[in-house]
């Protein structure tokens, strides 16, 4: 292998508000297991993270509880962590943003930005709470929808109609906090000029985003940079700008500083640890943040653009992923789809949500969903059925007939071979973060070391004695094929490794010692490394979440009822159809070859769409919502037995799917990972 490359990974920061769901859990999965895969790479790799501390929220809800604000975010630091530890997260570091670090390093980053002329004063106009004495972030004023007349919508849209609107322009204003009518006041407040930096951030962004996430970043530069408010008055939880006392620093400054801050902290309790090795200038080591797509304007273009003024390096590149979805809608407190990571963990082994979200995890940013049915019947195929089923197999065999001792030689040279040779294309898959294409070529690999089992079966030749040495073989290569197949899944499945490794009584996997089988050599009597999904205990998570609604709303929280679908308010569910009208409809997977403006069309782009090699000219109405350089090379479904369609510039071939009330608001239909051009939609 090349030298050992240097690799530091963070993941967004929790905020110390609340509890960790399991749609967070997507982000801090995702990254332990490509942080995990780095270090048995040999890799000196280094994950760190803290909690989100500062900020309105918890400062109201300290005063709440009739806490200070430093017991809450202790109280929820401790939470965290137990939380993660348990779902096996692996950080080198956990820290706060409410720390010494933090304070250096927001400090240091804002006077240097501040002389280098990048910071700006300005008097603005804002909303006052008179009776709490203190301006009221947007999200703390509450009134009349402007646009539909919706009651008790946020000052900045409105979750019943999607209107985005300003404060000022909602009707019957009042604070969340006193229920006061808020005035409107004046106050000095400090910005950061992004636009000093729209030429370094077009080049960053070309070379360290994900291509659909770089496309909608030109979206903003096409707009303009706008100068970023990163001040706040008081009271306010957090760090006071040290030049203007009575101001602060706003949450979303310090918070990706708490990057550094973490990182520092861990660089002063390890020796050899070097930070500027790490986030200095000329830094030559690799940096990637793990964030979700709702924050890619913070990590994308103000941090890099304040880290570049203060004279630090920027990421090497960030990595934005999507929503998770539960059977296919967004969590619900009143459906018990709202799981809390603890409410999970209480019910369920951690590791098959691991491996769950790891087989539906691509490169991308396509939100997720966590089918329940389906968890339950692939982890029970893929963990239980198939690669737990080999050891089990082969070890009782070795157990009672060999004393636990392996054959050794191997039997079958050629097909550790092939499983070792294998092991190119999966890691490739991991350092790409297509964990699903990874999950897919193991469990292939899992089927193949069945399929020899299946065919030498040890069972038939354990009746005859004098084929012993036979059966020694038999289980042995089944034995070194399961251990292969733990040390791919190690990543994923760290907590399941640790026992795998106990039981075949070896050190801790890495990738270079996969390739050695296990010869002549004494295991552990087994035990059963993973036991089945019980549909029973799902339904008990299910409807321990919708009691976790009710003693919330009991106690230091309202519960916010699920409001009224605009959509199927809008858009009524048709009158049921037969299935054999429905089977009538042929979808298919197609890819996204050519996207074009129509000319004279206000609505339609012209697209060619690949079946997996028939091509078809359809006409979209989509125009409004998509650029067509952002849909080349996509995969959608499309209606392909649609009769042609005469249309004034020309013949359209069929029909893409799309969701939303139109405009902007339009979402062609995407396929998981894995799905191929031709594939029926069933």
């Amino acid at each position: 292998m090349s030298k050992p490359r240097d690799i530091l990974i963070t993941s967004a920061l929790p905020y110390a508000n609340g509890p960790i769901h399991i749609g967070h859990l997507v982000e801090y999965i995702q990254t332990d297991i490509w942080a995990r895969f780095q270090k048995m790479r040999g890799h000196h790799c280094w994950y760190v993270c803290a909690d989100d501390a500062h900020g309105t929220p918890i400062m109201l809800r300290a005063r709440q509880e009739s806490i200070a604000p430093e017991a809450l975010i202790a109280r929820v630091a401790a939470e965290h962590q137990a939380d993660f530890a348990d779902f096996r997260v692996g950080f080198d570091n956990y820290h706060s943003t409410h720390s010494p670090e933090n304070q250096h390093f927001a400090t240091l980053i804002y006077e240097r930005n501040r002389d280098a002329g990048h910071i700006a004063k300005r008097t603005i106009t804002q909303a006052y709470d008179p009776v709490e004495r203190m301006f009221l972030p947007d999200r703390f004023i509450k009134g009349e929808c402007p646009k539909c007349g919706a009651a008790d919508q946020y000052g900045d849209n409105c979750e019943v109609c999607g209107a985005s609107y300003s404060p000022a322009e909602l009707k019957n204003p009042r604070s969340a906090v006193s229920g006061a009518v808020p005035e409107q006041r004046e106050s000095d407040h400090y910005f950061f000029r992004l636009g000093d930096f729209e030429e370094m951030l077009r080049v960053w962004t070309r070379g360290g985003l994900q291509k659909e996430v770089a496309n909608k970043l030109d979206e903003w530069f096409d707009a303009g940079l706008q100068e970023w408010d990163i001040s706040r008055d008081a009271p306010y939880f957090g760090f006071e700008i040290p030049d203007h006392p009575g101001k602060f620093f706003y949450v979303w400054l310090d918070a990706p500083i708490g990057y550094l801050a973490s990182f520092k902290n861990l660089c002063d309790r390890t020796e050899g640890l070097d930070f500027d090795h790490y986030w200095g200038k000329d830094s030559t080591a690799e940096l990637y943040h793990f964030i979700g797509k709702d924050i890619i304007y913070f990590h994308a273009l103000f941090f890099p653009a304040m880290l570049h003024g203060a004279g630090f390096r920027t990421p090497s590149a960030i990595f934005a992923h999507g929503f998770l979805t539960v059977d296919g809608q967004k969590m619900s407190k009143s459906r018990g789809t709202f799981i809390k990571a603890r409410t999970y963990l209480d019910h369920l082994n951690p590791e098959y949500l691991r491996y769950y979200f790891a087989a539906k995890l691509g490169p991308g940013v396509d939100d997720i969903d966590l089918n329940l049915e389906d968890f339950t019947a692939r982890v029970n195929a893929d963990l239980v059925g198939k690669v737990v089923n080999i050891a089990s197999r082969c070890a009782g065999f070795i157990g009672k007939r060999f004393a636990g001792r392996l054959s050794g030689a191997l039997s079958e040279s050629a097909l550790f071979a092939e499983f070792v040779q294998a092991g190119d294309a999966i890691a490739d898959a991991y350092e790409r973060r297509e964990f699903s294409r990874a999950v897919r070529e193991i469990m292939a690999l899992a089927d193949r070391a069945n399929q020899y089992i299946d065919e030498k079966a040890p069972w038939v030749v354990a009746k005859q004695p004098v084929r012993d040495a036979e059966l020694q073989d038999i289980c042995s290569m089944g034995l070194n094929l399961f251990r292969l197949l733990i040390g791919y899944l190690r990543p994923i499945l760290p907590g399941t490794a640790v026992d795998a490794e106990a039981f075949m009584r070896i050190e801790p996997l890495t990738w270079a010692a996969l390739a050695e089988p296990l010869l002549d050599h004494e295991i552990a009597p087994f035990t059963p490394l993973m036991t089945r999904v019980e549909p029973t205990r799902i339904a008990a998570m299910l409807e321990a979440s919708k009691e976790d609604l009710s003693v919330t709303g009991a106690t230091a929280t309202a519960a916010v009822p699920d409001e009224p679908n605009p959509h199927l308010t809008r858009d009524p569910i048709a009158d049921p159809v037969d299935y054999e009208t429905f089977a009538k409809t042929d979808l298919r997977i197609a890819r996204i070859r050519e996207a074009k403006w129509v000319e004279g069309a206000d609505k339609l782009l012209q697209l060619t769409l690949d079946l997996g090699g028939e091509t078809r000219n359809v006409f979209a109405g989509i125009r409004s919502a998509y650029d067509p350089k952002d849909l080349e090379g996509r995969l959608t479904v499309m209606v392909a037995n649609l009769a042609p369609r005469k249309m004034r510039f020309g013949i359209s071939e069929g029909m893409v799917l799309a969701a939303g009330p139109g405009g902007k608001d339009l979402f062609i239909l995407s396929p998981d990972s894995g799905a191929e051009p031709g594939m029926k939609v069933k």
